[in-house]
């Protein structure tokens, strides 16, 4: 079988960065192996993002440069598009970019075999958004290509919230958990390729009821504690998680097993109770605030994590303020916030708009409190001591990075061979983008 090169650009989440890994796998029978560059491939796959601002004509800029790659190779590229803009967008994409070859959905890639050998051999392109009977990771292939010392390992998929500014019910589906015996196979798999750090994704990861290995189910909960049973990993994180599925079993596990990570990212989206109501997230801001003390009395050194949205349809300078003032409240290691923008389908597309010079500018007011809370954390770390997981070599030589228990990036002038490891280190500088450390080999003072 000859070889033959793939290139696969991602957008968006880490699940998206997840299920792009699962493509090449589902390739690899087929002769396909990672290619760096778009030059010379073989396929390329455009994974795709729903969730920014005008997400499909994105899209159809990028095809408009990767159809010049198709041309230079004669019309042999195959070109494919992948993931929640497919999935929504599917018969336009054919419509406005008829090179495109293959447009699949994100519950479809383990077909991708299938649709390549179709669309090698019939003319006309092969579209494949349906929502299919059978679990996509019940026929892909087990995991091929080693992840690295940090992992992703995608365990549910699909939301049942309904969210009114959102796609995700769309474009995703219904809130699925994968067993717990195939969960826990992959990440010994994974750790046996040499992670040391796993990352549990989903949608709503923390809805995970998955289908236990003596026939009843578990919930993340005791899913977390069991993966912390497996040798040679050291870190454990999940994301991205929703207020209403952080039961008191999950909150104490953040007590009790010691490698899950004191770092959660909990998306909260407005302060104000009347916008939540509108967005449909059934919790209120108190709701969200009485989570955070459970979770702060279970682990008092977490640091916290939120998603934003300003200029939700009907948000008024009352809202907005609710909004500063729970971030001002629960103080942030980091969050990401965006402007509102309408996604067709949805039920806040159709609702009066804010307009967007109000949005611009309490977005930047949000920001600024964010970036100062950022800041604010990282120089508290400052003098501190605590483990960092060495995952690569930094930008200078005899540099080596990683990454703190709270996600922080941390440098310090170290031998590779402390790749790999966890290791103790001081905190000796907050700088922009990153910690700058030393490192100590006494006991830690904390973790």
């Amino acid at each position: 079988m000859s070889t033959k090169l793939l290139h696969v650009i991602t957008w968006g989440c880490q699940m998206n960065v997840y299920d792009s890994a699962r493509m090449g796998d589902a390739l690899a029978p087929l002769g396909y192996v990672p290619a760096p560059k778009p030059e010379g491939a073989d396929m390329i796959i455009l994974n795709t993002c729903h969730i920014r601002e005008k997400a499909a004509e994105k899209v159809f800029s990028e095809l408009g440069r990767l159809r010049a790659y198709k041309e230079a190779s004669g019309g042999r590229m195959i070109l494919a598009v992948a993931g929640c803009v497919a999935q929504a967008e599917g018969a336009e994409i054919l419509a406005r970019a008829p090179y495109v070859d293959i447009v699949l959905g994100p519950q479809t890639y383990h077909r991708l075999p299938e649709m390549v050998a179709r669309a090698t051999r019939a003319a006309g392109a092969v579209i494949d958004t349906d929502f299919p009977p059978e679990s996509k990771f019940d026929y892909l292939p087990e995991q091929a290509t080693p992840q690295g010392i940090s992992a992703f390992l995608t365990i549910q998929e699909g939301c049942d919230k309904f969210c009114s500014f959102c796609v995700v019910p769309y474009t995703r589906g219904a809130e699925s958990s994968r067993p717990a015996r195939a969960v826990l196979a992959e990440a010994r798999r994974l750790v046996a390729a040499g992670a040391r750090e796993i990352t549990l994704l989903g949608q709503n990861v923390n809805a995970w009821r998955g289908e236990a290995p003596d026939g009843g189910f578990w919930g993340l909960a005791r899913l977390v504690r069991e993966l912390a049973e497996i040798q040679g990993l050291l870190r454990l994180r999940y994301t991205t998680s929703h207020p209403r599925d952080m039961d008191a079993s999950l909150v104490a596990a953040h007590k009790d097993v010691s490698i899950l990570m004191p770092y959660l990212h909990l998306p909260v989206q407005s302060g104000s109770d009347r916008i939540l109501r509108l967005m449909n997230r059934k919790h209120t801001a108190s709701d969200y605030l009485r989570i955070v003390t459970r979770l702060r009395e279970a682990r008092p050194d977490l640091a916290l994590s939120s998603d934003f949205i300003v200029g939700h349809p009907g948000e008024t300078d009352g809202d907005f303020a609710a909004t500063l003032e729970l971030v001002r409240h629960v103080g942030y290691a980091q969050a990401y916030s965006f402007k509102y923008s309408p996604r067709p389908g949805t039920p806040a597309a159709s609702m009066k708009q804010v307009p967007e010079t109000e949005k611009d500018r309490r977005l930047q007011e949000l920001q600024a409190l964010l970036r100062e809370q950022q800041s604010q954390f990282n120089r508290s770390c400052v003098g501190e001591s605590m483990s960092v997981l060495f995952t690569g070599p930094g930008r200078h030589p005899g540099q080596i990075v990683g990454r703190s228990p709270f996600l922080q990036a941390v440098h310090i002038s170290g031998p590779e061979g402390l790749i790999g490891t966890e290791a103790p280190v001081k905190i000796t500088a907050s700088l922009p983008n990153s910690l700058a450390a030393t490192p100590i080999t006494q006991e830690l003072a904390c973790t």
